[in-house]
């Protein structure tokens, strides 16, 4: 699996994402968001390594039950999941291997 570059317009129910198995990142942001948009470069990086993690980008805002239900609150919010569960969570990272790191403890193929 590979980075996913484009937001999807809708969301998944959370039962889906809670069912997924394997390391998962769920990354919540919109398109337009500047801080989005410069961690793209260091998630970019990231995720070349760890191309066992599924890359789920959700547009998030307002009435968005998704990123409610994981308690977003800025963006972009970086959640790494491992059989449908939190292990880590970064909010507006821009530094490479912060999210090395966190993709790491959901990887064990990587």
């Amino acid at each position: 699996m590979a980075m996913n570059d484009t937001f999807a317009a809708s969301e998944p129910p959370r039962e889906e994402i809670d069912a997924l198995g394997g390391p998962t990142l769920v990354e919540f942001g919109a398109p337009w968001c500047g801080f989005c948009q410069a961690a793209q470069g260091p998630l970019a990086t990231a995720m070349a390594q760890h191309p066992n993690v599924r890359h789920i980008k959700i547009e998030d805002g307002k009435g968005r039950r998704l990123g409610r239900s994981f308690a977003v609150k800025l963006w972009p919010t970086l959640v790494f999941l491992r059989e449908g569960k939190e292990v880590a969570r970064l909010v507006r990272p821009d530094d490479a291997n912060a999210i090395r790191q966190a993709l790491a403890q959901i990887d064990a193929a990587g």
